[in-house]
């Protein structure tokens, strides 16, 4: 396709600076991407592995370079108020910045194989490829794109170019001045917010809580991104009902009772097997606590659960969008996002709505190495 090039590996990362050595010692240079801020030594790579010293300088290894790209319907996110039915191109690399010893895409977010990243695509080549394939949106997802921001950035000014939104499903564990140079180009994110202590951040996440929620706040209040929250409950780890509320209060007071707030299912996974799965009712108690909190939009994930894949009326309390896992049943939602029974104004984006992508996955190859 029209813009695909060759992987560059030597591409020059921004947000770092030099280190003062000792005279004798090898020079070092700082990340100033997240808070691990990773200082390194020529040749070492960053906690994340696709960030590396090269010749004293921060290059990022993984520019142009993509573990596979997928088409799949908005709502697998999850975004629920962010033009529902629409499809996202969707795409990551390789590598984490967090250590998560849960987490459900371990293959790719913890690989350390850079030969794993199939597909060599420029942002260009991405933006036109959105556009041949009907895509409404592009999303950065399966690891997370804090890491490869440069590339996201650059795709996200050749998208915004064509008419095609872009989406950043992410853990958001991000330095504010590089925040500030991401959020300004997505048209909509999903932040996973692992858990509301900053116990289960550094002993789960190898990470702290405090980034995470001034990164929320500065999103919901500082940017047009839209923004949902996704929440995995992990049984007896961040599922009580206290921290729940406590979580929901949080939103609520700081963010406002219309961001979407999902709590998704665990399956046992990379270091975490041998703790159970969450069970349906976890979930349905937390939607609850969350609704009774005064939050308006909560919704439950990985699981079959057609209430809590719906879209109420605040007010009125009308299915305006009715779903099943990811397909949409029944739509009762005009193009100026009012109920239409009483007229109250629900939060998102939408537009003409018509034939929704559905819950189909549609791998695309858009470059072979």
């Amino acid at each position: 396709m029209e813009g695909i090039n060759s992987p560059e590996s030597d591409y020059p990362a921004r947000w770092w600076h030099s280190l003062a050595d000792e005279p004798g010692q090898p020079a070092r240079i700082q990340c100033d991407l997240c808070p691990r801020d990773c200082k390194l030594q020529a040749g070492q790579r960053g906690a994340c592995f696709v960030r590396q010293n090269v010749g004293e300088r921060m290059v990022l290894t993984t520019y142009g370079r993509s573990s596979g790209f997928c088409i799949d319907p908005i709502e697998k996110k999850p975004l629920t108020h962010f033009h529902p039915g629409s499809s996202a191109l969707s795409f990551g690399t390789a590598g984490c910045n967090l250590t998560c010893k849960f987490c459900q895409n371990w293959d790719i977010s913890k690989s350390k194989d850079l030969d794993r990243l199939m597909d060599t695509v420029n942002p260009d080549g991405i933006a036109n490829a959105a556009q041949a394939y009907g895509a409404q949106s592009v999303a950065f997802t399966y690891n997370d794109p804090v890491i490869f921001a440069e590339y996201a950035i650059d795709t996200a000014a050749a998208c915004r170019q064509r008419g095609v939104k872009t989406v950043a499903v992410t853990a958001s564990y991000i330095h504010p001045q590089p925040a500030r140079e991401f959020y300004a180009v997505m048209d909509a994110a999903n932040v996973d917010l692992k858990a509301f202590t900053d116990t289960f951040y550094s002993r789960l996440c190898g990470g702290h809580l405090r980034p995470v929620l001034d990164t929320l706040v500065y999103i919901r209040h500082d940017t047009d991104c839209w923004l949902e929250i996704t929440t995995l409950l992990l049984p007896g780890q961040n599922d009580s009902p206290a921290e729940i509320k406590a979580l929901a209060h949080w939103v609520r007071e700081e963010l406002g009772p219309d961001v979407p707030l999902h709590f998704s299912a665990f399956h046992p996974s990379w270091k975490m097997n041998d703790l159970p799965p969450t069970q349906p009712s976890t979930l349905t108690l937390a939607r609850n606590i969350a609704m009774e909190t005064g939050l308006h939009y909560v919704y439950t994930g990985n699981v079959h659960d057609t209430e809590g894949d719906t879209t109420f009326c605040p007010t009125c309390h009308a299915a305006l969008i009715v779903r099943d896992w990811y397909m949409i049943r029944h739509y009762d939602l005009p193009e100026n996002g009012c109920c239409p029974h009483c007229a109250t104004k629900i939060a998102g984006h939408y537009g003409k709505f018509g034939k929704p992508f559905g819950a189909q996955r549609l791998p695309v190859r858009l470059a072979r190495r």
